[in-house]
């Protein structure tokens, strides 16, 4: 089991924290926007069970690499906006950036601010060598916002089943 270094990420507007059961409610909400998973390789809404999978997975990567996925709150109101973080990917033996925000939350730059921190502390706090970001060839804001973070385009390649353009940044 690895020492998580810090628990929460604060920025200019945001926290980042990991998540807590107590999020499944309003994380719901979120993943049932529609078109909200248009640029994911499974594009259907969540129900409550996988909702509530997803939060215990990020329970115990936490617990198991000292990094994950966080719950993104804004730091005045403490409303959750999506998720944000670091996941550690087993098919590829590499770290990714990943991020999901509410439809309200978009184009307000705070995808990047979020993603910049997450960055930020993979490479600075907890030593990682590298971190990829994933988007499909479509997703222009995204590819924006890896770009935004400091990740360069390596390459296009087959990730989870379907075509997606590959970010990096090394240390």
């Amino acid at each position: 089991m690895v020492q998580t270094l810090r628990l929460t990420l604060i920025t200019e507007r945001l926290i980042l924290r990991p998540f807590t059961m107590d999020d499944c409610e309003a994380l719901l909400a979120i993943t049932q926007e529609p078109d909200i998973f248009r640029y994911f390789p499974t594009k259907a809404a969540w129900d409550m069970e996988k909702v509530e999978r997803n939060i215990q997975h990020q329970i115990n990567h936490w617990k198991m690499f000292g990094y994950g996925q966080m719950a993104v709150t804004m730091r005045e109101t403490g409303q959750l906006m999506g998720w944000c973080g670091l996941e550690f990917l087993n098919d590829t033996n590499e770290t990714e950036v990943g991020y999901l925000l509410g439809h309200a939350f978009w184009g307000k730059g705070l995808a990047t601010e979020a993603a910049r921190a997450s960055v930020q502390f993979g490479l600075e706090e907890i030593g990682l060598r590298e971190i990829i970001g994933l988007t499909d060839p479509l997703n222009i804001a995204s590819q924006r916002v890896l770009e935004k973070c400091g990740l360069s385009f390596t390459w296009r390649q087959v990730y989870f089943g379907m075509e997606m353009f590959r970010f990096a940044i090394q240390a």
